[in-house]
């Protein structure tokens, strides 16, 4: 199973958000990475969804996961997944570009409802302090 993880909002290490903290208690920080998409402003969260074009970037942060079975059972309770409801993420996998260039693939939620009528983030770089 994929031990990678990119964060965006609030599991970033710089969110100070209590599950972040436990993230970082459950992994190693890779570092600060990228991954192609479009950033929104849901509330006093973000969502990511997919981007067509190479130059729309999310930045965040990528962990390794020292257990990922129990790590992401947690996480997908965090974001909200529930077996057989619309949710609003979706756990998935991508491409993430590591802040020296190189790349790999790891775990992602993504927004899954309707942009439209939300705030983008055009610079793809969520800020705690735009809560």
């Amino acid at each position: 199973m994929n031990r990678h993880l990119f964060v965006y909002g609030s599991l970033m290490s710089t969110a100070g958000h209590p599950m972040g903290e436990r993230l970082a208690r459950e992994a190693r920080l890779l570092g600060q990475a990228s991954i192609q998409g479009r950033l929104y402003r849901v509330s006093w969260y973000p969502g990511v969804v997919d981007g067509a074009a190479p130059h729309q970037r999310v930045h965040g942060e990528v962990y390794e996961l020292d257990d990922p079975v129990p790590a992401l059972a947690w996480l997908d309770a965090y974001e909200g997944l529930a077996p057989q409801t619309p949710n609003e993420y979706e756990r998935v996998e991508r491409p993430v570009r590591l802040a020296g260039g190189e790349e790999l693939t790891a775990w992602v939620y993504l927004y899954r409802k309707d942009v439209a009528g939300l705030q983008a983030v055009p610079d793809g770089r969520w800020a705690p302090e735009a809560r």
